[in-house]
Order: C-alpha cells, then structure tokens, then sequence
C-alpha cells in the first residue's frame, strides 16, 4: 500500500515539465462556452449563501447557478429562494421531491433543467475562484475534453491534528494522482469542480441514483467508452472546502467513500476498458478499500510476529519491510507539506511537521477502521447516505481567493 501510495503521490513532481503541465492555461479571452452550475444542498443553511455569492462573482457573464434543495428542508430551501430573488437572472431553485435524498439524485433532478453548454458541479461549501469559469471554458476548447475536472483543496490545516493529514489527502490526489489517472484514461471523477459537456453527461444517462460515489461510477463509465478527461490544477484556481469537523464525521465519510468505489467494482463497467493496463490500474483503484482493510488487520500481526515471536531471523526481517516503504512515503509528505503551505501562502510550522508524522500511524487506524466498516456495509447491504455536514471552518481560517 505504502509503494502504490508512493508511487502516484510523486508523479506530478517527476520532471518540471510534467508538473507545469499539471496546470490550466491562460484563457484567451473568448468566453464561447455557457455553463449550468448545479449546487446541491442538504441542511446545508449555514455555508449556502456565501457559496452562491462566491459563484455570483464570476467573470464569465454565460452561467446560471441552479440550486437544489429537498421537499423537506425549509432552512436550505429560504436560503436558497432569498438568492434567487436577490438575482433572478443567474439564481433558480429545483426542488428534490425523492423521499430517500441522496447527491446523485439530487442532481439528476436538476439535469433536465440545465440550459448551459456545459453542467459543473459544486458543493454548498465551496469557495469557488471568480476566474475559475474562464479558465475551464478555454480548457475545454482548446483540448477538445469532454470533462475537465479542476483542483479541489481543503485549506484550514490547522483546525485538528487529523486536518493536517486530510488537507494533505487532497493536494496529493488533485495535484498529482488525478492527473496520473487522467494520463492512462481511467479517472474516478472528484465530486465537485468537475465540468462535463451537457450532451455527453445526458448520453450517459446523469449519475447512478443508488451508487455512493456517483462522483467515481461517472468518471469510470465515461472512460470506458473513450471519453477525453483533462485535469487541471492550479493553486490560484483551486476551489477552497473544510476537513470533516469530527472524527467520527470523517469516519463516515471516508466508509461511504470506501463502499462507493466497491460499489463501482462490482458494477464491472471498468472491464470495458480498452487495454489490459487501464484495467490494472482500474483494479487496483477500486478495490482499494480492500487492500486498505486488509492492512489494517493485518499490519498488528505483523507487528506481534516480529517483536513477540521467535521465527528465524529472515522472516522477521521481512515483516519489517512494509517500514521502510512506510518511512519513505513520510518523508515525501514532509515535503508535500512543505510545499502546500508555500502554495498557498499558509505558515507551516514544526509543530505542524511533528503532528504530521505522530499523527500518521492513527490517521491510517483511521483509514483502516473506515475500509474495515465499508466492507461489512457492502456484505449486509447496507448503503443509506450518510451526510458530511460543515460548519465553515475554512472561511474563518483559510481567507478567501483572491
């Protein structure tokens, strides 16, 4: 685990020219492309606002901003009427009337509303860059992608020592592990920032209803039947979320991630894939939670063989070995985190360095524990949305774009 974690969190950083392609590319001007952006939210009334206001400062004039909000969510719903009375030429509000609410039919529900060139997708915390728009019109014309999936970056490191860790996650997985992806022609979409061109998201019939990453099943489905993806992550453009405010939030979170993408391996469209790499990788990917799983029952047996238990001398030598890929992947994220808070202008401290690497072994309990739950979940069959609520923290300490 520790050498494929490795191995795709360095791929960016492998030559300069591989990071500066990583990057978006200057707009030319020409704001050809009309956007529908869907913004679903659920008892989300305390960050909605200044999301719709963040997405109003635009400086591409061709969007609409529909906001989709449940039957039976009065707090969210007055939010949401209030912005679309305030600006009646870019705000509208599609109510969701399933009676099991979850994001994927959230925004189906919305899907036959869109008027734009082109559907984008946040969430109702995001602090979304005013040029973000034009960047990502200008991406899709000159590349000619049918998706273009941008940089998404939690930004208040310092709220929680598990913060630290899960701010990381994100820059390593937009900055560099997407793009790897995106490179081979197998990509497990993000679940927000993500543009698709209208026709192509409608041909693929919107999101599955029922899948708990719908974010990933759709990206996996376009890749298997050819269609061109293109990353782009730029520390200026990136838009701006909040870490889980609890552990226990984070737990959910991460096990509905988990049980997503098994969800998404069982559904086999990954076999699709042209080549026997694409499938490898895809594999890999998605069977993750697995592996994750695995490693965490697993790693305290090792641990008890090597110390307690007196096998021959090889044998504990190899049950030392996952140490030494472990201690190479935590070195990499000393620099990762070094260069996050250059990016991004936030002070990196040494105690922030410490907490990093004192923190690790518990994140991955963490991890562990969140794949371990997911695949009891997946076995009995259970898969009810369990929501990641936000309370804001990254607009009290992380600023606001520039």
């Amino acid at each position: 685990m520790a050498a494929f974690t490795l191995w795709w969190q360095m791929h960016a950083w492998r030559t300069p020219e591989t990071l500066a392609s990583t990057r978006f590319s200057g707009p030319d001007g020409d704001l050809g492309l009309s956007f529908s952006l869907l913004l679903p939210a659920r008892h989300e009334q305390t960050v909605l606002e200044h999301t719709i206001d963040q997405l109003l400062t635009s400086s591409h004039d061709r969007y609409e901003i529909i906001v989709i909000v449940g039957h039976d969510d009065p707090e969210t719903a007055a939010v949401a009427e209030r912005a679309a009375i305030r600006h009646p030429d870019h705000v509208r509000v599609v109510v969701d009337t399933h009676e099991t609410k979850n994001k994927p039919k959230a925004l189906n529900t919305a899907l036959p509303n869109c008027t734009g060139d082109v559907i984008g997708v946040f969430d109702a915390e995001d602090q979304v860059h005013p040029e973000l728009l034009a960047h990502v019109d200008y991406a899709l014309r000159s590349t000619g992608a049918d998706v273009v999936q941008g940089g998404v970056q939690l930004i208040n490191f310092h709220s929680s020592w598990y913060s630290l860790r899960n701010c990381l996650e994100y820059f390593f997985w937009f900055r560099s592990r997407l793009h790897l992806h995106a490179q081979r022609g197998f990509i497990p979409l993000g679940g927000n920032t993500v543009f698709i061109r209208t026709n192509v998201l409608r041909e693929a019939g919107g999101w599955d209803p029922n899948c708990l990453a719908e974010d990933c099943d759709l990206g996996v489905r376009l890749s298997s039947v050819g269609k061109k993806v293109v990353v782009a992550y730029d520390a200026d453009m990136v838009t701006r979320e909040e870490t889980p405010h609890s552990l226990m939030v984070l737990l959910k979170q991460r096990t509905r991630w988990n049980q997503g993408f098994l969800q998404v391996y069982r559904k086999k469209n990954w076999r699709r894939l042209p080549t026997v790499g694409q499938r490898m990788l895809a594999r890999c990917t998605l069977m993750t939670p697995f592996m994750q799983a695995f490693s965490g029952l697993i790693i305290p047996v090792n641990a008890g063989v090597a110390v307690f238990i007196d096998v021959p001398v090889g044998i504990a030598f190899v049950t030392f070995l996952p140490l030494f890929t472990s201690m190479v992947t935590f070195v990499f994220e000393v620099v990762g985190l070094h260069d996050f808070g250059k990016q991004y202008g936030l002070r990196v401290r040494f105690v922030h360095y410490l907490k990093l690497i004192i923190g690790g072994p518990f994140y991955q309990v963490l991890l562990a524990g969140a794949a371990v739950r997911a695949v009891w979940r997946e076995q009995r069959g259970c898969s009810d949305w369990e929501l990641t609520s936000h309370v804001g923290a990254h607009i009290a300490q992380g600023g606001v774009p520039a």
